[in-house]
């Protein structure tokens, strides 16, 4: 993501090496980001068969939108986009998430093929590619990058290596999301999430990952925020409101004869509700509504905002989801039972 703007929803995604060396890979494995998920190829086939299957693919941006008709109107007039939010939330149940195949990280000199012809057999489109070469293969990975078969190239002999691949891993990692989440960008735009476009909001939200460890975050509405999970799956539902909202919880609120200590404490902008058995409103089920009023914290980006955190919040049925660091832990399982060598470390 920019640090001018939030992702509509984010993800660790997994790397794949690939270099027909194992001992190479055996070293690369071990200077590699202990956070990140990676598997490893000494077989450029075998790396094509796995990164060509069934489960490679994104979330497809369609998969959030739905074509909605106006009643009585032509078939070809007044077509309305309508954004499904909640299934954007709904991606933290998908159980290969982390799996998807993001960036692939390949040697150009290989006998069964090289990394160009590689590259150029991936069927995933979205998938970024970094060729490693030799010093005498430069000109070659600068043809095939002005050519844009591959994304970057490294090379080997470089003494900060590791750095520059690293910082290039994460920044295509990032690529490779944004890719599908534009379109989404583009219509949420004109919608009620403008807190995804404030820079200053943008900034106060990575401050706020960085101190609770946050990997990965989806858009929620009802009420609208964002969903957090930190490595271990433990979330955090990050409620943000306007004062358009506000007015709005307060009307329905004195619409649904609410006490009148609840209305002053809407009014007063020090605790945010998380009503979250109605759909964010207040409603009479809740007698005691004392304790679904959170303390807020007030924040002036482009917009007024009030925001709070609600640790492990109930309305979102987290309980069988599948953390990031479960992913890692399965990854090095695989690899002390030699279950392929597609996995954190080279079988071979």
């Amino acid at each position: 993501m920019t640090s001018y703007e939030i992702s509509p929803f984010f993800f660790p995604t997994t790397v794949a090496f690939v270099d027909d060396s194992a001992s190479f890979l055996d070293s690369l494995a071990l200077r590699l980001d202990s956070r990140l998920a990676f598997r490893l190829f000494n077989s450029p086939f075998s790396a094509l068969v796995a990164l060509n299957g069934t489960n490679s693919m994104p979330p497809m941006v369609e998969d959030f939108f739905s074509l909605y008709r106006h009643r009585g109107e032509c078939s070809y007039a007044h077509h309305v986009v309508d954004v499904n939010i909640d299934k954007i939330h709904r991606e933290v149940h998908n159980d290969q998430r982390f799996e998807q195949i993001s960036v692939i990280v390949v040697d150009y000199d290989m006998p069964e093929m090289n990394g160009l012809e590689f590259c150029r057999n991936i069927k995933n489109p979205a998938v970024k590619k970094i060729l490693l070469t030799g010093k005498a293969d430069e000109q070659i990975a600068v043809r095939a990058f002005n050519e844009k078969i591959i994304d970057r190239f490294i090379r080997k002999q470089n003494a900060d290596v590791m750095t520059i691949l690293n910082s290039a891993i994460a920044d295509l990692q990032t690529e490779y999301l944004r890719q599908i989440e534009n379109a989404l960008l583009k219509v949420l735009a004109v919608g009620s999430h403008m807190f995804l476009f404030d820079p200053a909001f943008a900034h106060r939200f990575n401050e706020i990952r960085k101190k609770l460890g946050i990997v990965e975050h989806y858009l929620s509405c009802m009420p609208d925020g964002i969903l957090m999970l930190d490595m271990s799956g433990v979330s955090h539902l990050l409620i943000i409101q306007t004062e358009e909202l506000i007015r709005g919880q307060c009307e329905i609120a004195d619409d649904q004869a609410a006490p009148d200590g609840l209305l002053k404490q809407l009014r007063s902008g020090r605790h945010v509700p998380y009503f979250w058995k109605t759909a964010g409103n207040y409603s009479p089920v809740y007698e005691d509504w004392q304790s679904y009023l959170h303390p807020s914290t007030e924040f002036k980006g482009n917009d007024w905002y009030l925001y709070t955190i609600v640790k492990n919040p109930p309305a979102f049925d987290l309980k069988y989801v599948v953390s990031y660091a479960d992913y890692l832990d399965r990854l090095d399982s695989e690899t002390r039972q030699g279950v392929s060598n597609a996995s954190r470390h080279p079988s071979c």
